[in-house]
């Protein structure tokens, strides 16, 4: 459970809960009452929590991730006048799972066994991927958690199990109730269907 946000004991300011979110926001930099936090939390947990799901698809994680955001926000409100609250909080909760995620080695790791020598056998192919691997580590997690969400359902999960929580074929197994040949069929036609999905998103660019 979120901790609760104590009250600025110099601060005047009583709480009106039918305040819109901006007006809240609006006292909170000129009052800097705690309380507010408080409420505003209350309103979009689920919000926060829904996108940090999304991204860092660990529900621990998730959950940590929300505390740290609001958490922030206590600071971020203080020095940033914000006339749309919502859209502006998606933004900052996105951000911050992209911060987290740019940490965690986990994507760069399935971009490199999806775009290996050893899979992209035709080296033009592999030239042409080149902007595509270099670009910004965001747009790559963006990219790539896209593309996952294209694959169907056995190959999404196992491609997700194998890469993003490193667990092997016989964990995978476990977990799915899949054959092994299934899991390893899933994981090379997951593969290979990822690279296609990335070269279709790049090829689009040009």
């Amino acid at each position: 459970m979120f901790p609760a946000f104590k009250k600025n004991t110099n601060s005047r300011t009583v709480i009106n809960h039918n305040f819109t979110d901006d007006e809240l926001v609006a006292e909170y930099f000129s009052e800097g009452n705690l309380g507010i936090i408080g409420e505003l939390y209350k309103r979009y947990t689920h919000l926060v929590l829904g996108v940090c799901l999304k991204y860092l698809k660990n529900e621990e994680k998730s959950k940590d991730a929300v505390m740290e955001i609001f958490e922030s926000l206590i600071d971020k409100l203080k020095v940033h006048k914000v006339t749309n609250f919502k859209s502006w909080l998606y933004t900052v909760s996105k951000n911050h799972c992209l911060m987290l995620l740019r940490s965690d080695s986990s994507y760069t790791k399935l971009k490199d066994r999806i775009f290996h020598n050893s899979i992209l056998e035709n080296m033009e192919l592999q030239d042409q991927m080149h902007p595509l691997i270099e670009n910004e580590k965001e747009l790559l997690i963006e990219q790539l958690d896209k593309a996952l969400n294209e694959l169907n359902i056995e190959q999404g999960n196992c491609i997700k199990l194998m890469y993003l929580e490193n667990k092997s074929y016989r964990e995978i197994a476990d977990i799915t109730g899949y054959s092994m040949k299934e899991v390893k069929s899933y994981i090379q036609n997951g593969k290979r269907n990822l690279k296609n999905y990335l070269i279709s998103l790049n090829d689009k660019k040009e």
